[in-house]
């Protein structure tokens, strides 16, 4: 843990822009993660830590056009109470329940889970299936700039983003699942909560004409990065809802992931509970 010389508490985006564009800066929200990464001394604190938790304009779900815009600093506890979220995308609300304590649950950002860029984020697997884009903040030459991502295209390795140091994330945006959207989360470890997953999968689509429809998939835990499940949703898409084109699914998921011998488990027991994941999904939610 390295010395912190300065401490910020800022009440606005532009402030902590600027803040961010002075630098070297650790910016703290609900402190879930860095905290302890700094206690464990994977994680050293710049020399400013700048305190986010104040800038109210992070927080909050709101209906904008055709899209839900949640802010980064929007807690756990909040997208599992959201009257938006349970109506719009109830599979968040489902995923933060699962999501640690109810006392993290209360401290933990969608930001920061984000942010900290795990493979086995659980918001993440969702968002990925949402479609959801992050907005990017930054100050240049003395006016705020901001940069859209694609969720999927944020992560670039295990705990490694496309946040440029000069950079806040500020909202993320999802593009309200059209009618008759359903979808479920799940994720397999040794307790339903307080645990990392040893895999996790989220389904979103619907049924059209007895076909599968507008299917998204993505995988947690089981590559370097939280993936699309891109060769799975082509196995899916316009095909019946039958055991054979969830079968013809089940063998595309080999496509998709990549996942790795450790002490929390096998590879070959990853690629079993994804596919088991997924199947029980498309079995429960789609098909039965």
């Amino acid at each position: 843990m390295s010395q912190i010389e300065n401490y910020m508490a800022v009440d606005s985006i532009e402030a902590a822009a600027e803040t961010l564009a002075a630098g070297p800066v650790t910016v703290l929200a609900g402190g879930t993660d860095l905290m302890l990464q700094a206690e464990a001394g994977t994680r050293t604190y710049a020399p400013t830590l700048m305190n986010i938790r104040r800038v109210a304009e992070l927080r909050g779900v709101h209906l904008q056009g055709g899209s839900i815009r949640i802010g980064a600093l929007t807690t756990m506890t909040d997208l599992l109470t959201d009257d938006i979220v349970q109506k719009h995308c109830p599979i968040l609300s489902q995923t933060a329940d699962q999501f640690a304590s109810a006392q993290i649950r209360n401290m933990a950002t969608l930001g920061g889970n984000i942010c900290n860029a795990s493979p086995a984020g659980d918001m993440l697997v969702p968002l990925i299936a949402l479609d959801a884009e992050v907005e990017l903040v930054s100050k240049v030459d003395g006016a705020l700039e901001t940069r859209y991502l694609p969720l999927e295209k944020f992560f670039t390795g295990p705990g490694a983003s496309d946040l440029r140091d000069n950079e806040i994330l500020t909202v993320i945006d999802i593009p309200v699942p059209g009618k008759g959207a359903r979808g479920a989360f799940r994720k397999f470890g040794p307790r339903p909560s307080l645990e990392i997953a040893i895999a996790a999968v989220a389904v979103i689509g619907r049924i059209d004409g007895g076909n599968f429809t507008d299917m998204r998939v993505a995988y947690g835990a089981v590559a370097p990065t939280p993936v699309r499940g891109r060769n799975t949703e082509a196995a899916l898409e316009g095909k019946p809802a039958s055991p054979e084109t969830i079968a013809a699914a089940l063998d595309a998921v080999e496509a998709d992931i990549s996942p790795i011998d450790d002490v929390r488990a096998s590879q070959w027991y990853r690629r079993h509970l994804t596919r088991a994941l997924t199947e029980e999904i498309l079995n429960h939610v789609f098909t039965g």
